[in-house]
């Protein structure tokens, strides 16, 4: 899966990365989980809500990763736990997107400043544009075109009434992903598991976007899997981006106050 390859890739590459790296900050929020770690490195990720909360006597959880128990915690621990939640996951995708920042600024990878993915795509029709996930900024540009447009949703209100007619069940994506000539996921695809099973289903020929808050991994093992452009953020200011967590704030916030995008390009990769 992305996620363990990349996290094995990260121990097995970067071994002096983790040695005695420490969760020194953490806020979970309504809609973003942000970390910072001991060597000043901060990672988002997206907040996924628990189904079932733990307020059942015999369900109470006092240990590792639980409040009181997260700060001060090794990372390569929490990467290697076998606790199951989603809290859990929203933390493990943070802490992977903060290792993984001081890398992929390190000039190994192409990176353009201050560019939105859909920038660099050639939108020209007619194309076949498939969007996993209730993306308002791109669907709104996307439906000005001629283009053929589909979104990929598991939740038919996530989309204004003017946009529901491009609304497809996410269970769908096996019949609408092959035939797309362009795909844009949410990075909060990495946070709960689909990634792997949606990259499988694209046609090796398309240009396909991972984007958003959640993105920030090491592109390498993403790079392998067709992703072609991944839409990342490079935060300008942790302690302004931490009281925006805290406050309930979402990914748009962070653009407005501590955060800039940036796109990583995959070597060879045409754009327009």
């Amino acid at each position: 899966m992305i996620i363990e390859q990349t996290y094995n890739l990260l121990k097995n590459n970067y071994k002096n990365v983790f040695e005695n790296l420490v969760i020194s900050d953490i806020r979970i929020g309504l809609y973003l989980t942000a970390v910072r770690l001991s060597d000043d490195s901060i990672g988002t990720s997206a907040t996924l809500a628990e189904d079932h909360p733990f307020c059942a006597k015999n369900n109470r959880d006092f240990g590792d990763f639980t409040p009181f128990k997260i700060k001060g915690q090794k990372v390569q621990d929490l990467l290697e736990t076998s606790k199951e939640s989603k809290i859990i996951s929203s933390l493990k995708t943070a802490v992977l997107n903060a290792v993984s920042s001081k890398i992929i600024l390190s000039g190994k990878y192409k990176i353009i400043e201050n560019c939105d993915p859909v920038q660099l795509i050639d939108l020209d029709p007619p194309k076949t544009i498939a969007i996993v996930g209730a993306f308002q900024s791109y669907i709104r540009k996307i439906s000005q075109t001629e283009n053929k447009l589909y979104v990929l949703e598991m939740n038919e209100n996530a989309l204004p009434p003017d946009q529901k007619k491009y609304f497809i069940p996410s269970a769908e994506y096996q019949t609408i992903l092959p035939q797309s000539d362009i795909v844009i996921i949410t990075g909060q695809a990495l946070v709960n598991g689909t990634i792997d099973d949606l990259l499988k289903a694209i046609s090796p020929q398309a240009m396909v976007v991972l984007s958003g808050p959640s993105g920030n991994l090491l592109p390498d093992i993403l790079f392998q899997n067709k992703i072609s452009i991944i839409g990342a953020i490079r935060i300008t200011d942790p302690d302004k981006l931490f009281e925006i967590v805290s406050e309930g704030g979402a990914g748009f916030h962070l653009f407005e106050y501590c955060a800039r995008k940036i796109c990583i390009l995959r070597d060879g990769i045409q754009i327009k």
